[in-house]
């Protein structure tokens, strides 16, 4: 039983003819690392906001464990969002910059669970992102780029999520950086046995990275392969161009192999 299913979803903006998301079908296990790869205007961002259910598809279903979201109830759906948990491309700009760490950790455990978050827990929440327990009284402003985005990560670990999506966790991040938050999206996806959804433009990110990879062009899924097949014999010219980019890719640390 796939965990999130796409059946020919559709989606253009009111303000353009040309469909963002033109016909996807896909299905995404619960314990599967994918990427979601492809250029800017490819159709990456509104296929994020139909998955999250912050858009609805004009045509086509989004399916949550058999439940189609168009149809999903208010309590459905707030079951939906903790099972379902974001990561922001830019953590600075999407953080309440007028909260402390701990504030900001706090909130969804109250919105999505009805509960006041212990200091334990807390603790436990920054431990997992290798960040030390005195962060929690620092406020969201005072943040580096790479802590901002271990404390994004840590607001969407705290519910207990099945899944995880990650829109381009390492845009801004220099090298060293981006290799760390790699990491450590490989870790705790391990350790809490989540599936993963990353969203980027950069396939040497997601080939070290994910058992699967999906390549979108034009509001299209032009490509959903195995990474290692996909790799040695791309079948789509744009997924040749997108390789050709890259001067080399990572060997795989997969967190998953469906």
């Amino acid at each position: 039983m796939s965990f999130l299913q796409l059946e020919q979803v559709y989606y253009a903006w009111r303000s353009s003819t040309t469909p963002s998301v033109n016909g996807v079908s896909l299905s995404l296990d619960p314990l599967e690392c994918v990427g979601l790869v492809g250029g800017s205007g490819s159709g990456k961002s509104t296929l994020i906001k139909l998955i999250l259910g912050l858009a609805k598809p004009q045509n086509g279903h989004v399916y949550w464990q058999q439940q189609a979201l168009q149809q999903a109830s208010a309590r459905q759906l707030k079951d939906y969002r903790q099972a379902v948990q974001y990561i922001p491309q830019e953590p600075h700009t999407s953080l309440p910059p007028n909260q402390n760490v701990a504030q900001v950790l706090s909130t969804p455990l109250k919105h999505l669970k009805g509960l006041r978050a212990s200091y334990r827990q807390l603790c436990q929440a920054v431990d997992q992102v290798e960040l030390p327990k005195a962060i929690l009284d620092r406020n969201i402003t005072e943040l580096s780029g790479g802590q901002a985005q271990r404390i994004a990560l840590a607001r969407a670990l705290i519910v207990q999520p099945q899944f995880l999506l990650a829109d381009e966790p390492t845009s801004g991040l220099d090298l060293p950086l981006r290799e760390q938050i790699k990491q450590l999206l490989i870790n705790v996806c391990q350790q809490n046995s989540m599936g993963l959804l990353l969203v980027t433009h950069d396939i040497s990110l997601a080939s070290g990275l994910c058992s699967r990879l999906l390549v979108m062009n034009n509001g299209s899924v032009i490509e959903d392969r195995p990474t290692d097949l996909l790799l040695a014999s791309p079948q789509h010219s744009y997924t040749q161009q997108l390789l050709q980019a890259v001067p080399s890719l990572p060997a795989a640390q997969h967190a998953y192999k469906a």
